[in-house]
C-alpha cells in the first residue's frame, strides 16, 4: 500500500469545516427545539378526549417512525413545492429534523407522563391549582426529569442525523466535507477529521442538554 497521508488540503479547508460545524449545531439545536414543541403538544393531543386528535397523533407517530428520514426530507423539499410550499434547504432541514425528532419525543415524553401517579394530579386540583399549573409542575416537569436520559440520547442521534441534510444541500458539516473531498480527493483525511468533529459536537450537545436539565428541569422552582 503506497497511500501517503496528506492533511494539507484539510488544514487549508479547516475554516470552512468549522463553519460547517456551526451549521450542523444550528440545525441540531433548532430541530431539537421544534421537536420538544411537537413532543409536548403531541402528548397533550394524544391524551385528549377528542378521538380525532388521538388518532391523528398516533398516525403521525407511526408514519414518521416507520419511514426513512431521507424520504421525509425529500418529501418536504421536492414534493411540497408541487402543492405550492417551497422552502430553502436550511428551513427544510430544520422542519424535517423537528418532525422526525418530535415523533420520537412524543412517545418518550408520554412514557414519562404515564409514570406520574394520578393521585398527584388529583391532589393538585384539590388544592385549587389551575389545570395548566398542574400539567406544568406536577406532570410535565417530573416526566421530563424521568425521561431526560432517553430524550438526550435521541437528540444526540438527531445531531448526527443532520448529516443527511446534505442531500438537499443544507449548509452543514457533511455538505462542506463533500466539497472539500471532491476538490482534494483526500477521502481518508477529510472524513477522518470530520468523524472527530462529529464526536466533539456530540459531546458539546450532550453537555448543553445536561446544563438545560440541571438549570431548568431538575432545579426549576415551583411558583
Amino acid at each position: 500500500m503506497n497511500y501517503k497521508l496528506d492533511f494539507a488540503p484539510v488544514i487549508d479547508a479547516l475554516p470552512a469545516l468549522l463553519l460547517g460545524c456551526l451549521g450542523t449545531l444550528w440545525l441540531a439545536l433548532a430541530g431539537m427545539a421544534l421537536a420538544i414543541v411537537i413532543g409536548i403538544g403531541g402528548v397533550v393531543l394524544r391524551d385528549s378526549r377528542i378521538k380525532l386528535f388521538r388518532w391523528l397523533v398516533i398516525g403521525f407517530v407511526e408514519l414518521i417512525r416507520n419511514t426513512p428520514f431521507l424520504v421525509q426530507i425529500y418529501f418536504i423539499f421536492f414534493a411540497l413545492p408541487l402543492a405550492g410550499v417551497r422552502l430553502d434547504p436550511t428551513p427544510t432541514a430544520i422542519i424535517a429534523l423537528g418532525v422526525n425528532g418530535g415523533a420520537y419525543a412524543i412517545e418518550i415524553i408520554r412514557g414519562g407522563v404515564q409514570s406520574i401517579n394520578k393521585g398527584q394530579v388529583e391532589a393538585g386540583l384539590a388544592l385549587g391549582l389551575h389545570k395548566l399549573s398542574v400539567f406544568r409542575f406536577i406532570v410535565l416537569k417530573p416526566a421530563l426529569r424521568a425521561v431526560f436520559p432517553s430524550l438526550a440520547s435521541q437528540f444526540v442521534l438527531l445531531t448526527l442525523t443532520t448529516s443527511i441534510a446534505s442531500a438537499v444541500s443544507a449548509y452543514e458539516l457533511t455538505s462542506v466535507a463533500k466539497r472539500v473531498e471532491s476538490d482534494s480527493f483526500r477521502s481518508f483525511e477529510v472524513y477522518g477529521v470530520v468523524t472527530l468533529m462529529y464526536l466533539v459536537m456530540s459531546w458539546i450537545v450532550m453537555n448543553i442538554l445536561n446544563f438545560i436539565s440541571s438549570r431548568y428541569i431538575s432545579t426549576y422552582p415551583v411558583k
